[in-house]
């Protein structure tokens, strides 16, 4: 494996991995089948503000049967990452308490019973936790190609913004051509996928944003109408739409009520935040008048296994949206690639706001 570093003008290093014939041996030189014993990743010193991670040795994962050992590329960064810095989102029993939800990289080694995946693949994985290291164990279920035209680097960022959202307005909301799909937080990274998705498939697209340069972004992606909540009532220009068929929101109570009445008749909101609060007064006579459904689903704590689980929804994922990746129809938008020992950097970042699209963290 040659292993290239071309640094940008803001010093981001960028990392390109190509597999040569005669093995794939790991960064550390070492070949698959073989105890590395250590390996580098973000830890979480104390719950608190960005400084508290730290770029630390740990040991080395160890893929257990049905699971393949990924050579991180790169890690997407997510709010909910935030939200565990913070102390305020435990990863699920068993997964790694290291951070990160999603990961590029190379397969290293494959677990008892793994078919299906060769070592030297480039993947990008879905995951409950340890995106933020020089390597991780993730089921194979969960592992997805890189798509045709997409970098290895960048595709950290897209599958689970990708899982979120397809999983949530297209398997839950029934999302199809023609109909009208509101997204809140239009430019963010679940934002800029949606928009995106609900393009490709056909529909309508509405969005919600704030500052002036993130409604021309969504616009540009394809939302029409680009709303602005600090100075337009989404509710009323939704209704002279003739309402959402679908909702994907990310604020939770705050907004409530309101997109309940800017669904459509048998609508669905499909809620996967609560960035404006956990508990609000819900009006069932307005559900029951328009026959609405609300769904509120995360990802990361689903099992692998089962008909709701995180298999099903790769298994989806490859079949029908990835198509549309490879096509150019839904891309992932990077903000920045920021060195992965900087991650207290990358967090300060999405805290400070104005993010388009995600912040990925890239292996030095």
């Amino acid at each position: 494996m040659t292993i290239s570093f071309d640094s940008s003008p803001d010093g981001v290093k960028n990392v390109r991995m190509m597999v040569l014939a005669g093995g794939f041996p790991d960064i550390a030189g070492t070949r698959p089948g073989t105890t590395v014993g250590t390996m580098h990743a973000i830890a979480i010193r104390e719950p608190g503000n960005p400084e508290v991670l730290e770029w630390t040795e740990q040991p080395d994962p160890r893929p257990a049967p049905g699971e393949v050992l990924v050579e991180v590329a790169a890690a997407g960064v997510n709010r909910a990452d935030l939200s565990q810095r913070q102390g305020n989102y435990p990863p699920p029993k068993g997964a790694s308490e290291v951070l990160g939800l999603e990961c590029s990289g190379t397969v290293a080694e494959l677990g008892e019973g793994v078919t299906g995946w060769q070592v030297g693949d480039q993947v990008c994985a879905l995951l409950s936790g340890g995106g933020y290291a020089e390597r991780v164990a993730v089921p194979a279920a969960q592992l997805l190609p890189v798509p045709d035209g997409v970098d290895l680097l960048d595709a950290a960022g897209l599958v689970e913004v990708a899982c979120t959202v397809w999983s949530n307005v297209v398997m839950e909301g029934g999302l199809a051509e023609g109909k009208l799909l509101l997204v809140h937080g239009g430019s963010g990274g679940i934002g800029t996928s949606a928009i995106q998705i609900g393009r490709a498939l056909g529909a309508r697209v509405a969005a919600t944003a704030g500052a002036p340069e993130s409604i021309e972004f969504c616009r540009r992606l394809g939302a029409d109408p680009v709303i602005s909540y600090r100075d337009e009532d989404f509710v009323e220009v939704v209704k002279g739409l003739g309402g959402a068929d679908v909702v994907l929101d990310n604020m939770g109570a705050a907004y409530l009520d309101r997109n309940l009445s800017a669904l459509a008749p048998d609508g669905h909101l499909a809620v996967i935040g609560m960035q404006g609060g956990r508990k609000a007064e819900l009006d069932l006579g307005k559900m029951l008048v328009k026959r609405l459904h609300i769904s509120v689903l995360g990802l990361r704590g689903r099992p692998v296994d089962g008909p709701t689980g995180k298999a099903a929804i790769v298994a989806d994922v490859r079949e029908k949206l990835w198509p549309l990746v490879a096509a150019g129809k839904v891309l992932p938008i990077v903000h920045d690639r920021i060195p992965l020992p900087e991650a207290a950097r990358a967090h300060a970042l999405l805290e400070a706001g104005g993010v388009h699209g995600k912040i990925l963290l890239v292996r030095p």
